[in-house]
């Protein structure tokens, strides 16, 4: 299953950037960065996962011009994409709240 979200933020550096950071530097935070770049995939993508792996994963594409992080949750086999997105969440109001304006959930 995939959800997407649109987190709709103030001008300024990437906030992807900014989770990439504080993600790497943070062991306490339930979410961990996998991947942020492949030779095979666009520039400006990072991928995380949940420190439960089953519970699956979120791409995060940086969008500069217009100041939008989208966010693909995804899972495998059936699974409920809530605990991670829940997770992804919880994890933006608490460390960049002031960048937010909106957050977009929809299901395609």
């Amino acid at each position: 299953m995939q959800i997407v979200v649109i987190v709709h933020c103030t001008k300024g550096r990437s906030i992807r950037d900014a989770i990439v950071k504080t993600l790497s530097s943070s062991r306490v935070e339930p979410l961990v960065v996998s991947e942020t770049e492949r030779k095979t995939r666009n520039p400006g993508w990072t991928k995380i996962h949940s420190t439960d792996k089953k519970r699956g994963a979120v791409n995060l594409r940086w969008e500069a011009s217009s100041g939008t992080l989208e966010c693909r949750v995804v899972t495998k086999g059936g699974q409920k994409t809530s605990p991670v997105l829940g997770d992804f969440v919880t994890y933006l109001m608490n460390n960049h709240r002031t960048r937010i304006r909106a957050i977009t959930v929809t299901s395609p």
